[in-house]
């Protein structure tokens, strides 16, 4: 951003940066530290908009060298195809290294149960903790934002997690100026939070400046849906729907992306990144509030998660 500012000794340009600068140089700042704090650093990524955009950052805070931090997918089984597709292709076009955590040979070995409402996000945690044991990362990086929901609210840029990957809210340290810290005792890890500050419409108005590429799961797109508790589902290979639900085609988009069993659509005709912009900024539901049937089991759902090792 530039401003003209006329003196008694003539005219002189100011610089000053717009909040996506400040906010893509505090998330840039995030990864560095990470990096340089932590031995096995780790990316999650799940090919949804705000893994996407970490990626980005992270292709730009270490440039012009090549990508060395891993990226690590707990896959459900239940993933919308776009996305996954979409995840192949960006590892496909980086050179990167994924890991792939999967929820369904963890059914298939029979050390995980599906549970009766048939969502498999809460079944996340024990892959994603094998995942972190087996590789020995120290810190993963995750897309989380404070704008999100309660429990993320609360939770610092450097997460401490316990031996069980379990997140405890009274054991969150000050992080004043900037200042991160990453001791953590052995067994014990941290999850980083780059994004933190931002918003969903942060998101989307970095989206547009930088040209990001999106799953077109994102956009307004005609699917075959049913109606479940307030929310429009996708119908398909995760066994849904019931008796007495009746699937619809209608145009709709996603605003969060995760397991079809828990992810809801909303009806909307932006099929565009402008468009998606503006329906963003006249809502005034939250992106998981609109979209999440598995944070709406409880008022903490989403904590007690947390405090079980998820993301």
């Amino acid at each position: 951003m530039r401003e003209v500012a006329a003196t008694d000794r003539g005219t002189h340009t100011r610089y000053a940066l717009s909040h996506l600068d400040v906010l893509e140089s505090e998330a840039v700042h995030i990864l560095r530290e990470a990096a340089g704090e932590f031995e096995r650093p780790a990316i999650l990524f799940s090919g949804g908009k705000d893994s996407i955009v970490m990626l980005h950052l992270a292709l730009k805070a270490f440039a012009p060298a090549p990508l060395h931090v891993p990226l690590l997918h707990v896959d459900t089984g239940h993933n919308f195809p776009e996305v996954i597709r979409h995840r192949d292709r960006a590892v496909g076009r980086h050179g990167l290294r994924l890991h792939v955590a999967s929820v369904q040979e963890y059914i298939d070995r029979g050390e995980l149960r599906e549970r009766l409402d048939g969502t498999r996000n809460p079944l996340q945690s024990v892959p994603l903790l094998d995942a972190i044991a087996r590789h020995r990362f120290d810190v993963l990086l995750g897309g989380g934002r404070r704008d999100e929901e309660k429990a993320r609210a609360k939770e610092r840029v450097f997460s401490l997690r316990d031996t069980f990957g379990g997140w405890d809210p009274r054991r969150q340290r000050p992080e004043l100026w900037q200042l991160y810290n990453g001791r953590h005792a052995p067994g014990e890890h941290v999850r980083a939070f780059p994004l933190s500050n931002w918003t969903e419409l942060d998101v989307w108005q970095y989206i547009a400046r930088e040209r990001i590429e999106l799953p077109e799961i994102y956009f307004a797109h005609r699917r075959s849906v049913f109606r479940r508790e307030g929310m429009w589902l996708a119908a398909g290979g995760w066994g849904a729907p019931r008796d007495g639900e009746i699937v619809e085609s209608r145009v709709v988009r996603y605003r969060t992306v995760g397991d079809m069993s828990c992810t809801g659509a909303v009806d909307s005709s932006a099929d565009t990144v402008g468009e998606v912009i503006a329906e963003i900024t006249a809502s005034r539901v939250t992106e998981r509030g609109a979209g999440r049937a598995d944070d709406r089991l409880s008022e903490a759902a989403m904590e007690d998660r947390k405090r079980e090792g998820y993301f």
